[in-house]
């Protein structure tokens, strides 16, 4: 089972005037990026959250979001009036030493300034129940965004498995013109040489030449291998999540083979559907990257 980095999760619940707000958003990324953003009244929590997602999440970008929202409006918010007046006295004073106008509508400016409008929960003191009712909120959204990661981890796995069964068809699809040139290389070079009367030449030596030439544009050792890493790909997907790294790691093995696999293709039938197997392993490579 694989998971995929991308998840979305969402949920709420009520405290006494208060809603309480939690979303959670995931990317796919080499490691854990984690940002959090929560109101000031459950700020000394952050390490909770921090350590419960990180333990949940384990790899990828993800964006964390804890809000409040009041029933009562009215007491949502208050000015900050010395904060506000400082402020103004600033943009007088920039105006008075560097010549910077003052707009227009400085009041509505001063008010969009950092920590003008204060919240009331930045003074409020954090109780243990509704602290609780808070981190079930967080939890129930880590959660959904867990089911949307196995959802499109499941999607992902359709895909590789497909994509695997491309590659191996096609690498049987190889087979029949293995056979011919192998008779070709052979004519062409007793051709080269009959066309050179004059030369006289061992047949036997010419025999053992054209073997060890043969032997090595040969790619039974490619296709084993190969289907072996095809393999282990499969068992991989099948095994506990977390395994995107190590599937990374898989499909440049597979890379790996199909490229000596077209170094030694020297017709142009083979090379082509070489083309076609490196065109389905880079869609793996490119899925790949994000799966948990």
């Amino acid at each position: 089972m694989i998971l995929s980095m991308t998840g979305y999760g969402k949920a709420s619940a009520h405290y006494g005037d208060k809603k309480i707000t939690a979303e959670i958003k995931s990317l796919n990324s080499k490691a854990l990026d984690l940002s959090v953003r929560i109101a000031n009244t459950y700020r000394e929590k952050e390490m909770v959250l921090r350590t419960m997602i990180s333990e949940h999440l384990l790899r990828g970008k993800i964006e964390f979001c804890l809000w409040i929202e009041r029933d009562n409006v009215e007491q949502v918010a208050q000015l900050n009036i010395p904060l506000i007046q400082n402020y103004l006295e600033q943009f007088k004073e920039a105006n008075k030493k560097f010549g910077i106008p003052l707009p227009e509508n400085i009041t509505e400016v001063v008010i969009k300034m950092p920590d003008a409008i204060s919240r009331q929960d930045s003074t409020e003191e954090l109780t243990e129940e509704e602290w609780q009712t808070a981190l079930h909120v967080a939890e129930q959204a880590i959660e959904q965004l867990l089911v949307f990661r196995k959802r499109e981890g499941e999607a992902l796995e359709h895909n590789f498995l497909e994509k695997l069964a491309n590659i191996e068809s096609l690498m049987k699809s190889i087979e029949p013109y293995e056979k011919a040139r192998t008779e070709r290389i052979r004519q062409r070079l007793t051709d080269a040489l009959s066309s050179i009367p004059e030369v006289e030449y061992d047949r036997g030596r010419l025999e053992q030449e054209m073997i060890f030439y043969i032997e090595k544009l040969d790619i039974n050792e490619e296709k084993q291998r190969l289907a072996q890493h095809i393999e282990y790909f499969r068992e991989t997907l099948a095994s506990e999540y977390g395994q995107g790294k190590k599937l990374g790691f898989i499909a440049q093995e597979m890379g790996r083979e199909i490229n000596t696999t077209g170094s030694k293709s020297n017709q142009a039938e083979m090379q082509n559907i070489v083309v076609m197997m490196k065109d389905e392993l880079e869609q793996i490579k490119e899925q790949v990257l994000n799966v948990l």
